[in-house]
């Protein structure tokens, strides 16, 4: 009679260990394929634009259709993984520029460049889902729209926090945190399209505006910020963590409350 099979301890592994090993070792592998057809679909977006054909990513990931449908239904679901890429090369740029500890202004200015330079270096990319934004949601998801929701939580979090330390009303936060995101979304929509001048000086022109509508409203109520200067606030650090169920990305420490 057969039994179970040995571990390389000489332990007997019970048979339901070994499925659930078989079934672990699966599932890292097919995340890697996963990931390896969402590198060939953003190398043909890179080369080919944004409307993705699959039997061009098909081509550069070295399969078939048929080997490419087994992972990715259908192209709605290779653009919604596409999505989840987007948003962790995002905010790879965006959280650390959020964190740091340097001089207010520098904290704007380093911020808004760390949208730019994800959009610059990603416009296919970013094209793709912004025409899925316009057109259709995937499965319910819009992952421009969740991303700029996930980006104004973020800014609401910090803003209401400094707004407190300085004694004013926080009921500000939400409203200028939106208003700040739409600024530099839809700004950075023009200069896609435009590329009338450098990323660095669209950066430095919004990095302006929106350093100037924050510092005249604390100055109009009596606080002065030293552009030079830390802001006396601290707070955790903010981080991102990807939902289980779709791909849902997550805000940690205070700013998830």
């Amino acid at each position: 009679m057969s039994g179970p099979v040995k571990a390389g301890s000489g332990a007997a592994l019970p048979p339901s260990r070994e499925g659930d090993a078989r079934k672990g070792r699966w599932t890292a592998h097919r995340a890697a394929r996963r990931a390896q057809f969402v590198d060939a679909a953003l190398r043909v977006l890179e080369t080919q634009g944004p409307d993705l054909p699959m039997d061009a990513v098909a081509a550069e990931a070295g399969v078939t259709k048929p080997v490419l449908y087994r992972y990715f239904s259908d192209k709605a679901a290779l653009v919604r993984a596409l999505g989840e890429r987007g948003t962790e090369l995002l905010f790879a740029r965006l959280l650390p520029a959020l964190n740091c500890d340097g001089p207010a202004l520098t904290r704007t200015r380093e911020a808004i460049g760390a949208y730019f330079a994800v959009i610059d270096e990603n416009p296919n990319l970013y094209w793709l889902l912004a025409r899925r934004s316009a057109g259709e949601a995937l499965d319910g998801v819009d992952p421009v729209q969740h991303d700029k929701e996930f980006i104004a939580a973020q800014l609401t979090a910090v803003i209401g926090d400094y707004l407190r330390v300085f004694g004013l009303d926080s009921g500000a936060a939400e409203p200028w945190a939106y208003g700040v995101t739409g600024l530099v979304q839809s700004t950075g929509e023009w200069w896609l399209q435009r590329r009338s001048m450098s990323r660095v000086h669209v950066v430095e022109y919004v990095t302006q505006l929106v350093w100037a509508a924050l510092s005249g409203v604390l100055r109009d109520a009596g606080v002065d910020i030293d552009p030079e200067q830390p802001l006396p606030a601290s707070r955790p650090r903010l981080s991102l963590r990807v939902g289980r169920a779709a791909g849902e990305a997550e805000p940690t420490g205070t700013a998830a409350l």
